[in-house]
């Protein structure tokens, strides 16, 4: 059937804030979405109050609202503009909620609006626990014994019929919110009560455990012709007992029997049939005895989920992109396949390579949270490795997570006793896959580490594998290793960095020219849907170590950016914002654009956003032979956070070059020494500061300046480490905690300005001439981190004077810096007097902010500047903000009700809303104001 001519406007509901559960997987999806559709000639409108994204941008849609995700915004929307149709399955579950609160308001039905590619009905279906549980009855699929609780009477009469353990599920709730396991009848009663409040309708599922059981997930696709195809088997390496989104996962499924592979197939389409008719995307979870593979559902999601970016980008089929086109009426053979350009839509995948994704913890930013993982899930991002088999991805992944882990162990930060190992296996957390190697290491036998884990025996084989080799290894030297026995090391995904490790006596740059010598190099294949079976056409690769190598170099000029890895909280996704406008830029300017990242929930790693796109690790000795490869112009490192930024010594020693500004001018905006000599030589106000490598030297520096201090490691984002202290004792404490985690890092302590206020500066530099972007000021005072500060542009209580010094010293370090591209500078204002506190010349999250409330694509214009193709004279900057636009950091702290929620100096918000305002007699406004009063006036 041709698409439906009807529907010539269509509203697109995405998912508001960054919180843990619903993160950037959606920007992705919805910016799909959108592109889908405006190829069709539809006009796009899109909802979101995250400023952050991608997909609140006008290269995604023809009209953008910045609003709130409320019923009234929406009829706003729809008062304004022409709307035929809603699609809410790209935007979780606050769009798939907010989508169902309207339809109850009528909203869709005074409008005329119809709601595409989903039924409502349906999501009623699948979220009522009670109802799920009896369709799945009906169509004869199987699920775990529970009973439907909305009292904590009938709770507890729940549990006493059904026996412990017991999980509790409460409805209408995302990423496990409220739900948990119970194992003893002492710990019910308050958990069947944190389950009833956090439903909406306070109604839970209590249902029976399924402890140790495997789990799976399928991705599906339906047209309206009722064809389902399955795009991907996602494999949970850990078992039921974690949630999806904190569990390490496995594409295809690697310990799954044929014969119980199309049970469940059959299953899941048999339930994406049974809930509706309609047309798009299907997530289904399964739980499946690991004694006689019986298989039981656990919940399906009509509508794109976490999985589907995953899935997405584990297969090279746009979930998003095709769903969309099904939600307006084409069937799956009407449309054509987006990697191979010669066969339909209407195909599943198969992979020849292995899919592994790591969640990303960031527990050190909720200090004594508990770090148990369970059925509520604690990831803030997660990484996405491909390899040729489980335990090349696995290494590859492990290498991507940004927690200066060279690999799956082998890198010197083992855990060596065996208690604290062992309690890790049993009550499981981030570290788990980590500590299941160091348990072998130690002699741990293989059943045992799966009576405590319940991990699949295949899996586990795999990880003892490689302690067998890295026992071989210690046989040799480096310059006697057999060519062969070397090759199956790069095989297994082990780096050159921890080969050095286990060697013990050469450098990483030692076993990287070795192997060379040998002939040992990577090679680039294509992820191609179809196991090679048809020609792709795709620049999108991974690495692995073969013979053919299928990534064709073109004599193009090339640009490399790198990614900023994945998720967490200091680096997010403003920095992926970053990233796609760079490409786009570079682009436009006639380069060959490159793209190096590893987050699968990024529209940076979509297949068609660069020109090539390298699904790896931002890690050195990938970025190195990708470069090496390629042999780029030079390397954007600016826009990628802090992971791209620490490449950057390391390109500058191999005579790469760094694309704006350079690498010597951002180490002096990071050496708190220097940087405040220049300062002093700028006749720029700072506060009072000094240098210590021990706390000998804290000390002393602290009793200098003055308290209170300001501690903080050199060269980290996001606040990691710092605090505030006001004696020696807790000085020595914080600088201790600091050079044990941080060992080798300058800790840099500044006199703290007591009850001032804090502001910044954003502006780009072309070399000459300085273009300031915009100026906040915070409500919150100094001492609070800038990402968890409610900041409001332009400035509204700041003096005339004190805007020009902050306008006078952000040009004066822009030069002096010998800026080229972005600078962002903080300040400290007490009364007329201000400090700058301290200056980056990257991308900061606040240029996504500051483009999306005064409509300038500044990001774009950055790019140009840095690239060398325009000038700043070469634009002409029209500013549209009229009034004021307020960004509101969002906290995930529900994940976390035992942590302290005091703000401070380490940044804790997981992402942000933008909201306008016309003058600051609005009301929102006049509350924030007399929250910034209590502050500054508290004694």
């Amino acid at each position: 059937m041709p698409r439906n001519t009807s529907i010539k406007s269509v509203l697109i509901i995405g998912s508001g804030p960054i919180v843990i559960g619903q993160a950037c997987e959606f920007d992705y999806s919805g910016s799909q979405a959108a592109l889908s559709l405006k190829e069709e000639g539809i006009t796009v409108s899109i909802i979101n109050s995250n400023p952050a994204t991608i997909m609140t941008d006008k290269v995604i849609a023809d009209h953008v609202y910045l609003l709130p995700l409320t019923c009234e915004s929406i009829e706003k929307i729809l008062q304004e503009q022409q709307i035929d149709a809603v699609l809410p399955t790209m935007g979780g579950q606050t769009a798939l909620n907010l989508c169902i609160e309207a339809s109850n308001l009528g909203l869709w039905e005074k409008y005329n609006i119809q709601v595409i590619g989903v039924d409502v009905a349906a999501i009623e279906k699948t979220e009522n626990r009670e109802e799920f549980r009896q369709l799945m009855i009906d169509i004869g699929v199987g699920v775990a014994p529970s009973k439907i609780a909305n009292s904590f009477l009938e709770g507890k009469e729940a549990a006493q019929e059904i026996g412990f353990p017991l999980v509790i599920r409460p409805s209408y709730t995302l990423a496990g919110t409220g739900g948990g396991f119970v194992h003893r009848k002492e710990d019910f009663d308050a958990a069947l009560n944190r389950g009833l409040h956090a439903s909406p309708t306070h109604e839970v599922l209590v249902e029976q455990a399924v402890l140790g059981w495997k789990e799976f997930e399928l991705e599906l696709l339906r047209d309206t012709n009722d064809n389902v195809i399955i795009i991907c088997t996602i494999e949970n390496f850990d078992p039921m007992g974690i949630h999806t989104g904190d569990s390490i996962t496995v594409a295809p499924g690697m310990t799954l029997s044929d014969k119980c592979y199309q049970d469940m197939r059959n299953q899941a389409i048999r339930m994406m049939r049974s809930i509706g008719n309609f047309a798009g995307g299907c997530n289904v979870q399964f739980s499946v005895n690991p004694e006689n593979e019986d298989i039981i559902a656990i919940e399906i999601n009509p509508r794109v989920s976490r999985s589907s970016a995953l899935a997405s980008k584990a297969t090279g089929y746009p979930i998003a992109k095709i769903a969309a086109k099904l939600a307006i009426g084409y069937n799956l053979d009407e449309l054509q396949n987006q990697i191979t350009k010669t066969t339909s839509a209407y195909f599943e995948p198969t992979l020849d390579y292995v899919i592994v994704k790591i969640p990303r913890f960031n527990f050190d930013k909720f200090k004594g949270a508990n770090k148990e993982l369970g059925l509520q899930m604690k990831a803030v991002g997660e990484v996405m490795a491909i390899g040729r088999t489980f335990i090349e991805a696995l290494q590859k992944a492990c290498q991507s997570l940004e927690t200066n882990r060279s690999g799956l162990g082998a890198d010197g930060r083992q855990l060596r006793n065996l208690e604290e190992i062992m309690d890790s296996l049993e009550h499981p957390s981030g570290d788990r896959i980590f500590h299941i190697k160091d348990a072998f290491e130690l002699g741990v036998p293989l059943e045992s580490i799966r009576k405590v884990t319940r991990i699949d025996k295949w899996f586990l084989l795999q990880i003892q594998e490689l302690v067998h080799l890295e026992t071989e290894l210690r046989r040799y030297q480096l310059n006697n290793i057999p060519r062969d026995f070397f090759l199956t090391l790069k095989q297994k995904g082990y780096s050159d960095a921890q080969i050095s490790w286990l060697l013990g006596n050469v450098s990483e740059d030692d076993v990287y020219a070795r192997r060379k010598e040998l002939g040992i190099n990577r090679v680039y294949k294509m992820v191609d849907t179809c196991a090679a079976e048809f020609s792709a056409q795709t620049p999108y690769y991974y690495s692995t170590f073969e013979e053919e190598n299928e990534s064709i170099v073109s004599d193009k000029k090339k640009i490399i950016v790198l990614g900023s890895g994945p998720n967490r909280i200091g680096q997010g996704i403003e920095f992926d914002y970053s990233c796609v406008h760079g490409l786009i830029a570079a682009k436009e300017s006639g380069f060959e654009a490159i793209m190096i990242n590893c987050n699968p929930e990024t529209v940076s790693t979509d297949f068609n956003m660069a020109d090539k796109l390298y699904f790896e690790p931002v890690f050195w000795e990938h970025v190195r032979e990708i470069i090496e490869m390629e042999k780029p112009e030079g390397v954007i490192v600016q826009l990628g956070g802090q992971t791209a930024l620490k490449m950057a010594e390391r390109l500058e020693a191999l005579g790469i070059r760094i694309i704006g500004t350079s690498f010597e001018n951002m180490d002096l905006a990071e050496d708190r020494g220097r940087f405040s000599d220049l300062l002093k030589e700028l006749e720029i106000p700072y506060p009072k500061y000094g240098v210590a490598t021990s706390a000998e030297e804290a000390l002393k520096v602290a009793n200098e300046v003055g308290y209170p201090v300001l501690v903080r490691p050199s060269y980290v984002l996001g606040g990691q480490g710092m605090s505030i202290v006001i004696n020696d004792e807790d000085l020595e404490k914080a600088v201790v905690n600091l050079l044990k985690n941080l060992p080798g890092n300058q800790i840099l302590i500044d006199h703290f300005l007591d009850r001032a206020e804090e502001a910044e500066s954003d502006s780009i530099c072309d070399g000459e001439d300085v273009h300031i972007i915009g100026m906040m000021e915070h409500i919150e005072p100094a001492g609070i981190h800038s990402g968890d500060s409610s900041a409001v542009l332009p400035p509204f209580s700041l003096s005339d004077a004190v805007q020009q010094k902050m306008e006078e010293y952000s040009i004066k370090l822009a030069k002096a810096l010998s800026v080229k591209g972005l600078l962002n500078i903080q300040f400290a204002v007490k009364g007329e007097n201000v400090y700058v506190i301290e200056a980056n010349p990257r991308a900061s999250r606040t240029v996504p902010f500051i483009a999306k409330a005064y409509d300038v694509p500044y990001i774009n214009i950055a790019t140009k500047v840095m690239l060398g193709v325009n000038t700043l004279k070469d634009f002409k900057i029209e500013r549209k903000l009229k009034g004021y636009a307020i960004k509101e950091p969002v906290f995930s702290f529900s994940k976390f009700p035992e942590v302290d929620k005091t703000l401070g100096p380490e940044m804790k918000s997981t992402g942000e809303a933008i909201r306008f305002i016309k003058d600051l007699q609005d009301p929102f406004f006049r509350e924030l104001y007399s929250q910034k009063s209590m502050f500054l006036n508290a004694q």
